[in-house]
């Protein structure tokens, strides 16, 4: 992987396109995403139209840390602390009670999935969006997610506002996370291994 230097000029252009509405594809630690400010409901919206997904499915989000997540929901169950440090491959985390965040991110029930990734790139964006990141596989709705850049679809990167340099691949899995929910009793319930 390259050095912070050759991925801050990354940073700073997709950060700039996020701020303004816009959406970007973007490499994460597990697969290419399509990803906007979390926070901002038109480019949600976007991001929804593009994939051509049903609005009843909610969305990933990624944040740089656990205190970022602490202020998109209610109350995080101490649980989750615990599960972060021992998880040995990417894990996303559903959490009762989402707050602030832009309408149709969360699922019906007011739950929502984040994951802190592990990939040098996502951090940094993250942090100079100062935001959490909505993330989604980078494919039409119902579609096989694309485990590398060469497998998008060339149409859909075209809806894209900015795409990411695909050197930034590099540290991906290619597969997806795991998926846990927690209740708000640190109740666990494993729904993707």
């Amino acid at each position: 992987m390259k050095d912070n230097r050759d991925i801050y000029p990354h940073v700073e252009k997709a950060g700039e396109i996020l701020r303004t509405g816009g959406t970007i594809l973007y490499p994460t630690d597990t697969v290419w995403g399509i990803g906007c400010d979390a926070c901002n409901e038109k480019a949600v919206q976007k991001v929804t139209e593009i994939k051509n997904r049903p609005a009843v499915k909610n969305y990933i989000v990624l944040a740089a840390d656990l205190n970022m997540v602490s202020r998109y929901v209610e109350r995080i169950p101490s649980m989750a602390e615990e599960l972060l440090e021992v998880a040995d491959k990417p894990l996303t985390i559903i959490y009762p009670w989402a707050m602030n965040l832009a309408p149709g991110v969360a699922a019906p029930d007011g739950s929502v999935a984040f994951r802190i990734p592990d990939q040098r790139f996502c951090r940094a964006l993250i942090r100079n969006l100062k935001r959490p990141l909505l993330s989604t596989s980078a494919n039409i709705s119902g579609a096989k997610a694309p485990m590398r850049f060469s497998e998008i679809d060339p149409a859909l990167i075209r809806k894209i506002d900015w795409t990411a340099p695909r050197f930034l691949e590099e540290n991906a899995t290619g597969k997806p996370s795991s998926i846990i929910r927690l209740g708000p009793n640190n109740e666990v319930e494993i729904i993707r291994p």
